[in-house]
């Protein structure tokens, strides 16, 4: 029998363990408190964009809904399967591997409610951190863990701008949660950081653009959709075609 690649080998093994996290999905998003009534004093502190809006799903009722367990396992075997043939038995398996059902669970939250709870962002960021930073002494990647460290923060600043000028269409979440995208892209490469923060933005930007433009509507720009999800479509993506891409895009 001949030998299985180590790229065969890596799918196959995140499939499966990213597929088991994403069975605890629902489990994870049944444990996220809810966040209290906020007032006009306490918009900032929220997770989401402040808009006049009906009472958000309780997170219970989003775990509750049927087949979520079974569908976030799928989605995350599937996700932890592009992300171990991309990469292969390599040292960033550590933090992609379990932060892939984390992800899951934060885009089905924001889709259903536009809010990133930081009870769940906050713990992963700090936990990838450690993670990152205990490999990249421990290996000698210095160069990958400076551009982590440097694309959490170049990132979440770059987020906090945009979040500061214009918050009524920008939660908080997701400036947190670009820290945690920017730490994953940043230990990559630039060009990675860069394309995937890129392609998260224009996945998130034309469906809105092109339905304001169908529908003639220009009011429908000015609605809040959840950034979360495209934000981490797009560090999917720079993952697994940023340095590609970038060589096409920069020669």
């Amino acid at each position: 029998m001949a030998p299985v690649d180590d790229t065969v080998l890596a799918a196959l093994m995140t499939a499966i363990l990213a597929g088991l996290g994403g069975l605890l999905v629902p489990s994870l998003i049944r444990r996220v408190p809810e966040p209290p009534q906020a007032g006009p004093a306490q918009d900032a502190q929220d997770d989401g964009p402040t808009t006049d809006e009906p009472p958000k799903t309780p997170y219970a009722e989003i775990a509750a809904r049927p087949g979520l367990g079974l569908r976030s396992a799928l989605v995350s075997a599937v996700v932890g399967a592009v992300l171990g043939g991309a990469t292969g038995l390599d040292w960033s398996l550590a933090w992609l591997l379990p932060l892939t059902p984390v992800a899951v669970a934060l885009s089905v939250v924001d889709w259903h409610t536009r809010l990133l709870p930081r009870v769940v962002v906050v713990p992963a960021t700090l936990a990838a951190l450690a993670v990152v930073t205990v490999v990249g002494l421990a290996t000698g990647e210095r160069t990958a863990l400076l551009g982590a460290l440097g694309g959490m923060v170049g990132l979440r600043t770059f987020f906090w701008v945009l979040w500061f000028i214009r918050s009524a269409g920008m939660g908080f979440g997701d400036v947190r949660l670009a820290a945690l995208v920017g730490l994953v892209l940043g230990w990559e490469g630039l060009d990675v950081l860069v394309l995937g923060a890129w392609i998260g933005f224009v996945s998130f930007a034309l469906p809105g653009v092109a339905l304001a433009v169908v529908r003639r509507d220009r009011s429908l720009l000015r609605k809040p959709f959840p950034y979360g999800p495209f934000m981490v479509g797009g560090a999917l993506a720079g993952l697994v075609w940023g340095t590609a891409l970038a060589g096409r895009v920069w020669g």
